[in-house]
């Protein structure tokens, strides 16, 4: 029990080193964020076009075109922007914040897209309380993986790799935040 409390607040700790280290302020609404999140849309369906069926029948998602995410030793964390999507339409801006405990070492970016199955669902995303653990578990984006995939407590997780490359051994979890577009 007191060890579970230490890491606890170590990991509270490092959450909190890694957001000031990546910073946390995101600037107003601009027209080209919509082709940053259509152009990463893309990217996905053309990786796999089976998530056609995700971007069909969910109630919204949320799309991070390009997470940063680097590590060293026995720490490691990420960060990006995104842009939430309900039945089709922007409705707001999200950041996600990573922090991952481990062996790991190195760098790289991706993009990440969860899909919201019903809309309590994405309303539970857009309280600001929404955090993906180490048992919710992204599927890489390859073609016809898709196909195999279902959601989890009304969620589904999927990356694509942008770049970079790392070595890691580690858990970690991310957290998510939320503002709506006229905000």
């Amino acid at each position: 029990m007191m060890k579970t409390m230490r890491l606890s607040r170590i990991f509270l700790i490092a959450l909190a080193a890694v957001t000031m280290m990546f910073g946390t302020a995101q600037a107003g609404w601009d027209p080209a964020d919509e082709q940053r999140a259509g152009a990463a849309i893309e990217k996905f369906k053309k990786k796999d076009p089976s998530l056609e069926r995700f971007f069909s029948k969910a109630y919204g998602y949320v799309i991070f075109p390009e997470v940063f995410k680097g590590g060293f030793m026995l720490i490691g964390g990420g960060r990006g922007a995104g842009y939430v999507y309900e039945n089709g339409t922007i409705v707001g801006r999200s950041s996600i914040t990573q922090l991952n405990l481990g062996p790991q070492l190195g760098g790289q970016s991706f993009a990440e897209i969860i899909f919201f199955k019903g809309k309590a669902d994405l309303d539970n995303f857009k309280s600001g309380n929404f955090e993906l653990n180490a048992q919710i578990g992204a599927v890489v984006a390859t073609s016809g993986m898709a196909t195999n995939t279902d959601y989890s407590n009304g969620v589904a997780v999927f990356v694509t790799p942008n770049g970079g490359i790392m070595a890691e051994a580690s858990i970690g979890g991310q957290k998510f935040s939320y503002r709506p577009i006229d905000q």
